[in-house]
């Protein structure tokens, strides 16, 4: 954005030598901002898939004997746990089996 003012600047007020020193200033600060933020982005990898749900809690919404379904951030999903865990009880995702999660009742 910076360079494209620069350009405007040189083309229509700026002097003559002063346009294309405007130019090429403004076009090493853009590059140098590109560099920084592509760096910068990239400083640590964004956490994705069902492998990041291992250690959450969640809230038993359908009786889990020994499979039910729990609510984790709103959605819901399939999960096994041991014994008969009642609606309403908090549990802690231990694993995942496919799409079902691995539930363990939280303590």
């Amino acid at each position: 954005m910076l360079t494209i003012l620069a350009v405007v600047l040189a083309l229509t007020v700026l002097p003559s030598p002063w346009g294309v020193v405007a130019v090429v200033v403004a076009f090493a600060i853009d590059a140098g901002e590109t560099v920084f933020f592509v760096r910068w982005s990239k400083r640590r990898r964004a956490t994705v898939g069902v492998e990041t749900l291992v250690g959450r809690s969640a809230v038993v919404i359908r009786p889990l004997t020994p499979q039910g379904q729990v609510k984790l951030d709103g959605e819901l999903w399939e999960a096994r746990g041991p014994g008969d865990l009642a609606p309403g009880q908090d549990v802690v995702v231990t694993g995942i089996d496919g799409l079902v999660l691995v539930v363990e009742p939280s303590k």
